[in-house]
């Protein structure tokens, strides 16, 4: 979904500067019709500081800070400075395991999480550097009045470890702000943070569906199709792969070494997956389930093509990360690949209590099958005779390996693989 724009992030209505409590209600009110409009904090906080600089408020900058709920990124932050766009920054936990001293010489380091306090520092001619590294660079600039205070959520109102919001303000104004504007963004800050956190709530219930069922099932949950039983039959081209001895691995492989292997493949086939039109619907230990809807763009050929480039590009991705493993002493795997083509009941299967959004069906076994005799032909990646039928021009980078009985089903069937030409199978 895209956002909304906030009704007034472009065109901030002026409130009366005389009337405090008047200009706080304002602003409190487009506040709350701002969360309605729209799910961008981006939006809210160029909102937000238009509504104060028109009511006088003399903000140089004004930036917020939370953690969020996400596999990759450890915290979130926006930054609006004045004749400026919004600025988003986030901070991965690989760069937070590597921050050390700085951020112990940040403000917001320094700020009790409960909202219980607030760091005031002005930054005239009486200000003393090397507290702070980060205010020594705001004077450079020409900051002359800095706050940063916490806003607290209370304990189970969140998703995930979201204490609560920080918010730092800056002015360049001579003789820094005045108390009572200061007091105004105080009082404001409480319903700025509870549309913050509104939003960041639907963020992360966005990030956590999609991370754990793929993009188009948290999309349709979301949606509201949570109901149990209820599925439709999909035409897709069907993806099935495994890691090359896996069950030897993990049993001479210590936990973290298995878990770091794992985790190294995964980024390896699900991006590519990804990046080629497809949908991760399933992780089974090492296995991946994958489709690629052939509703989707260039119909049944299209999707088959995508779904053979991705086979390709995999196979060649896993291979080098194979040998960069390799290099690096650690331990290393292949990948069997299967592709087929057909229909399959796509949605919500399970019990009244727990479901899952999956695929099941007659073709979902078949590639199954199929996947298995990669290790019998001694094969990388084996495609079904229907999957080859319907991948138009690329059928002709396609060589058959002959006709087998998979198990299960009920006809022998002719079964391809990538033609190498004269290179031999891995």
């Amino acid at each position: 979904m895209q956002p909304t724009a906030a009704p007034a992030a472009t065109a901030p209505v002026a409130f009366a500067a005389e009337a405090a409590d008047a200009t706080e209600l304002a602003v409190a009110r487009w506040i709350s019709r701002c969360a309605l409009d729209t799910d961008d904090p981006a939006a809210l906080l160029e909102g937000f500081c238009g509504c104060l600089t028109a009511a006088g408020v003399p903000l140089l900058r004004l930036g917020i800070a939370a953690n969020i709920v996400h596999p990759l990124i450890e915290g979130r932050g926006y930054n609006w400075r004045r004749g400026e766009p919004v600025e988003q920054s986030d901070l991965t936990r690989a760069m937070a395991q590597r921050r050390g001293d700085a951020w112990q010489r940040s403000p917001f380091y320094h700020l009790p999480r409960d909202g219980s306090g607030e760091i005031r520092r002005t930054l005239g001619a009486s200000y003393v550097p090397g507290e702070f590294g980060m205010l020594d660079d705001f004077v450079a600039r020409g900051c002359t009045d800095y706050l940063a205070f916490p806003v607290g959520f209370a304990p189970g109102t969140t998703i995930g470890s979201q204490a609560g919001l920080l918010i730092s303000v800056q002015t360049d104004r001579p003789g820094g702000f005045a108390d009572a504007e200061l007091d105004l963004l105080r009082r404001l800050a409480i319903p700025f943070a509870h549309a913050c956190k509104t939003m960041m709530t639907v963020e992360t219930g966005r990030t956590l569906l999609a991370t754990y069922l793929g993009r188009d099932p948290a999309r349709q949950v979301l949606e509201g199709r949570i109901e149990q039983g209820r599925a439709e039959p999909v035409q897709a081209a069907l993806w099935s792969s495994d890691l090359m001895g896996f069950t030897r691995i993990a049993d001479t492989l210590p936990r973290d070494g298995l878990l770091d292997l794992l985790n190294a493949y995964a980024d390896c086939v699900v991006g590519i997956i990804t990046a080629h039109g497809g949908e991760v619907l399933k992780f089974i230990g090492d296995g991946i389930i994958a489709i690629f809807p052939l509703a989707g763009e260039g119909g049944t050929t299209g999707a088959c093509t995508r779904a053979l480039d991705a086979a390709e590009a995999t196979l060649a991705a896993v291979e080098a990360l194979g040998a960069a493993r390799g290099a690096a002493g650690l331990s290393r795997s292949g990948l069997h690949l299967a592709l087929h083509v057909g229909e399959v009941l796509y949605g919500n299967i399970g019990s009244r209590e727990r479901l899952d959004f999956t695929v099941v069906g007659p073709a979902v076994n078949e590639v199954a099958r199929i996947e298995a005799m990669c290790r019998t032909l001694d094969q990388r990646l084996v495609v079904s005779a229907a999957f080859a039928a319907a991948a138009g021009p690329a059928r002709t980078r396609l060589v058959s390996l002959g006709r087998y009985a998979l198990r299960g089903v009920r006809r022998p069937q002719e079964l391809f693989t990538l033609d190498l030409g004269d290179a031999a199978p891995d």
